[in-house]
C-alpha cells in the first residue's frame, strides 16, 4: 500500500511545485482590503480611495508573491491580468455610478402620482411651493414629453433605416469600390462626427426655405435626428453585410436567383441580427439629444399628438427646461425631482429598445442546424 501511495503524492507535489495555491488571490485581496482600510483610516477614510489603495496593494502583493514562487514570467502574466481586470473595473465604475445616481434620484420622481400619465399643462410654481411647504405630492408629469420622444424618434427611424440600409447595400453589393462608392463612404465618415447642433441648424434652415421662417415641429426634429442616425445605420449595416459569406451569394446565383432577390432573401436575413443592433445603436445615439430638438421642435408643456404641427416636447428638452428654468425658482426641488425621474425613464426606454432589438434579431436570424 505504501509503495503505491508515495509515488502519487510525489507526482502531485511535482506538478504543483512552483505554483501559487488556489486561495492566493483571495488571501491577497483580503489582506489588501484590511491594509487599505488601515491606511485610509489614518489619512481620512472614503470608499473610492479605499478601493484604489486596495487595488494597488492587491496587484503589488500578488505579483510580488508570484515572482518569488513562480518566477518572473508568471509574475508578468499576473501583472498583465491585473492591469486588464483593473482597466475593466475602471471603465465600469462610471456606468455603475451613473445608474446608481439616476436610480437614487429618479425613483422618488417616478413614484409621484400621475408622473407617467399627466403633462405639465396648468402646473405652476404655486403647486411646487405647496408641495414643499405642506409635503403634498408633486404634481405634473412627463406624458407629453414621453409621447413626443416616441413620435420624433419613430419618425426619424422611419426616415433613417431605409436610407441607411439601401446605402449600405449599394456600397457592399453594387459599389465595387468605384468613385461614387468612395465618395459616399467619405461623406458618411464626415457625417458621423458632426456636432448634433449642426444637424439641428441644417434641418431648421431647410424647413425655413421650404416651409417658411419659424417652423418648429416634431417632423423638423425627426429630420435633424435622421441626419445623425443615417451614418450610424450605414456603417453598421455595411459591416454586417460584408461578413455574409460569399458562398451564400454564389449558391443563390448558381440556382439562377437574381441579384436583388439574393440580397432580399439571403444576404439581409443572414445579417439581420447585426443590422438590428446597428439600428438600436443609432436610436440610442439620438434619443437623448437635446440641442437639435430645442432648435427644431422647441419645448411645450401640453400634449401634442401631431408630429407635423406645433411645438413638441421630448424627454431631453423636458429635463433641460426643468433644471434650467424650474417651475418655481424659489423651490426648485420638485422640478429637479421631475428631471431625475425623466432621466430614469429615458434610460429605461433605451434598455427596452435594446431588448426589443435583440428579440427581433433572434426571431429573424437564419435558422442553423436541423
Amino acid at each position: 500500500m505504501t509503495s503505491t501511495v508515495t509515488p502519487v503524492r510525489s507526482k502531485r507535489s511535482a506538478l504543483t511545485k512552483g505554483q501559487l495555491p488556489k486561495y492566493a488571490p483571495y488571501a491577497v485581496l483580503g489582506a489588501a482590503l484590511i491594509v487599505g482600510a488601515a491606511i485610509l483610516a489614518l489619512i481620512g477614510f472614503n470608499a473610492f480611495g479605499w478601493g484604489v489603495v486596495s487595488a494597488i496593494l492587491f496587484a503589488v502583493g500578488l505579483v510580488s508573491w508570484s515572482a518569488v514562487v513562480e518566477g518572473s514570467r508568471k509574475a508578468k502574466d499576473r501583472l498583465a491580468t491585473c492591469l486588464v481586470v483593473g482597466s475593466f473595473l475602471v471603465a465600469l465604475l462610471p456606468l455603475i455610478s451613473v445608474i446608481w445616481t439616476v436610480l437614487v434620484n429618479g425613483i422618488p420622481g417616478l413614484l409621484n402620482p400621475g408622473f407617467l400619465t399627466n403633462s405639465m399643462n396648468g402646473v405652476t410654481g404655486a403647486f411646487d411651493n405647496k408641495a414643499v411647504e405642506s409635503g403634498a405630492p408633486v404634481l405634473g408629469g412627463i406624458y407629453h414629453a414621453l409621447l413626443g420622444t416616441v413620435q420624433i424618434t419613430l419618425l426619424a427611424t422611419v426616415i433613417s433605416v431605409p436610407v441607411g440600409l439601401l446605402t449600405a447595400i449599394y456600397l457592399v453589393e453594387y459599389g465595387q469600390d468605384g468613385r461614387l462608392a468612395r465618395a459616399i463612404t467619405f461623406f458618411v465618415d464626415v457625417m458621423t462626427g458632426i456636432p448634433s447642433i449642426v444637424a439641428g441648424l441644417f434641418a431648421a434652415a431647410f424647413f425655413f426655405v421650404v416651409v417658411g421662417p419659424g417652423t418648429k415641429t416634431g417632423a423638423v426634429a425627426a429630420v435633424a435626428l435622421s441626419v445623425l442616425m443615417i451614418p450610424v445605420v450605414v456603417r453598421s449595416s455595411e459591416e454586417m453585410l460584408k461578413i455574409v459569406p460569399n458562398e451564400l451569394r454564389e449558391a443563390a446565383y448558381a440556382l439562377g436567383v437574381r441579384k436583388w432577390r439574393t440580397i432580399l432573401k439571403v444576404v439581409i436575413p443572414t445579417a439581420i441580427s447585426g443590422i438590428a443592433s446597428g439600428v438600436t445603436l443609432a436610436i440610442a445615439r439620438v434619443i437623448g439629444e437635446t440641442a437639435p430638438i430645442l432648435v427644431t421642435a422647441g419645448f411645450a408643456t401640453s400634449i401634442n399628438t401631431n408630429v407635423f404641427g406645433g411645438w413638441m416636447a421630448s424627454l431631453p428638452t423636458f429635463i433641460y427646461t426643468q433644471i434650467l428654468n424650474p417651475t418655481s425658482p424659489s423651490n426648485p426641488d420638485p422640478s429637479s425631482q421631475r428631471a431625475w425621474g425623466a432621466a430614469l425613464v429615458l434610460i429605461i426606454l433605451v434598455m427596452v429598445l435594446n431588448l426589443v432589438a435583440r428579440l427581433i434579431a433572434r426571431i429573424f436570424a437564419p435558422k442553423s442546424g436541423r
